[in-house]
């Protein structure tokens, strides 16, 4: 059973991939967003998988974490693109002088 979820964590692996491609070539901020959350729902998938091949109880927690991260991403693109989408421009980044 530990080959198989090796294999299975190598084939999400290759998804993640494939979604970078998504990342880099958009083409609206909303696609890029929803393949970066590929990589999180990925990532805790491949966490949890190897934590099973390696007998590691441990790995369950590090998925928590990588699922709260997630969540927190998601919320902070809504915000700006909302933010965004009103009309508000960003403030102007200032000079440390």
């Amino acid at each position: 059973m530990t080959d198989f979820y090796q294999l299975v964590a190598a084939f999400l692996l290759l998804t993640v991939l494939l979604g970078l491609w998504r990342v880099v070539r958009g083409p609206r901020p909303a696609d890029r967003m929803v393949a970066a959350q590929l990589f999180g729902t990925t990532g805790i998938a491949v966490v949890l998988l190897l934590g099973a091949a390696a007998e590691e109880p441990a790995a369950a927690d590090i998925a928590v974490v990588f699922a709260l991260l997630a969540s927190l991403a998601v919320v902070v693109f809504v915000r700006c693109a909302r933010r965004l989408s009103e009309g508000e421009r960003e403030p102007p980044e200032e000079s440390g002088r």
